[in-house]
């Protein structure tokens, strides 16, 4: 993307009453919308978080089956959900905003106890040994997930990577976690939910064509 098209980006995404773009200061200190996210929606109904939304289409395509829950998407890189944003405004969905900021922030974005859900879609598997601190899934980053999620909260892990999905399995069970769903080719395998099967990022459907296994994990975090 040339740097004109950020630019243009970032500017509407200024305007758009869906996104929310804290310094990191304004984030750690207190989060204006922290605990607040109902009365930022106005109604009660569930919030549901998908981590490193990229372009928002998961988020976007959930808001619209579901009208009676609100989605936040969270990524780093605006230029990214201004899609889904600007989107989200052309199909007048109510219930989607965006915030730009790190994931690692995520306990200072939501109150305890304020998510129903939390998506985790496609993330960078960080192969690497030395890159274990960044994995999405790892002990530090559920212990933030659990600290944001109501009693009956759930995280759905969606990825191609093999790697990753093994890797959160083995966290899982080792950790004493309650695992609901695993599949390790959720379009082969009957009684995947629908929510998995009938959405699909447009890299996802690049991963389908060329027959690579699409994983699925549901699980609720215990402590």
């Amino acid at each position: 993307m040339g740097s004109k098209n950020k630019l243009k980006r970032f500017k509407e995404n200024e305007m758009f009453n869906n996104v929310i773009q804290p310094t990191r200061e304004e984030v750690v200190t207190k989060f204006a919308h922290q605990g607040k996210w109902h009365s930022f929606f106005g109604n009660n109904n569930p919030i549901v978080v998908e981590l490193g939304c990229g372009k928002g289409e998961y988020t976007i395509a959930l808001a619209r089956k579901n009208p009676n829950k609100n989605y936040v998407g969270i990524d780093i890189k605006g230029a990214r959900f201004w899609r889904g944003a600007k989107t989200a405004i052309e199909e007048n969905l109510p219930n989607v905003a965006f915030v730009r900021t790190q994931i690692e922030l995520v306990a200072f974005i939501f109150a305890e106890n304020e998510v129903a859900e939390i998506w985790i879609t496609f993330p960078d598997p960080q192969i690497k040994y030395q890159r274990t601190k960044h994995r999405m899934t790892n002990s530090s980053f559920l212990k933030k997930y659990h600290q944001i999620l109501n009693e009956e909260g759930v995280v759905n892990l969606k990825t191609d990577s093999e790697f990753m999905h093994g890797y959160t399995l083995g966290l899982l069970h080792g950790a004493g976690h309650e695992v609901l769903y695993a599949n390790h080719t959720v379009y082969k395998n009957e009684g995947a939910p629908k929510e998995v099967t009938e959405t699909q990022t447009f890299y996802e459907n690049q991963y389908l064509e060329v027959g690579k296994p699409i994983t699925y994990i549901k699980f609720r975090l215990k402590y």
